[in-house]
């Protein structure tokens, strides 16, 4: 029996209420997956989808980023949605650029938008 895919889901501040909405509107393929986010970012997707299986690491700036590329680095992880904002500086910006270097590195199907993981979802309905 092969286990479920593993999406990781990452948002930053001001995209954390876009996150749990796309979260909410994909509820059923979610549920489908084994989920793994940063702290914040899981805790929202838990207020809006409470049934969903999230495993909360800690906060991106505090070694949550880098909880997530060592995943990925292990193979733990199948897909890749950060919901980044581009407007705002991010003090740990290297551990962003880090993180999507490993999912280049490691191939991991990647979203950095809503539409691109509007996609990335519909793929995943449609297997």
């Amino acid at each position: 029996m092969t286990r479920p895919k593993c999406v990781a889901l990452i948002a930053h501040d001001l995209k954390k209420d876009d996150m749990a909405a796309f979260a909410k509107a994909h509820e059923s393929v979610l549920s489908g997956m084994k989920i793994v986010a940063t702290g914040t970012t899981g805790g929202r997707v838990l207020d809006m989808c409470p049934t969903l299986d999230v495993t909360r690491l800690k906060s991106g700036p505090l070694g949550g980023d880098q909880q997530i590329g060592a995943l990925i680095a292990t193979g733990e992880i199948d897909i890749l949605i950060f919901f980044v904002d581009p407007l705002t500086a991010m003090p740990h910006d290297v551990d962003v650029k880090a993180l999507m270097r490993l999912a280049i590195v490691y191939d991991i199907p990647m979203a950095l938008n809503q539409a691109t993981a509007e996609e990335l979802i519909a793929f995943q309905r449609a297997l």
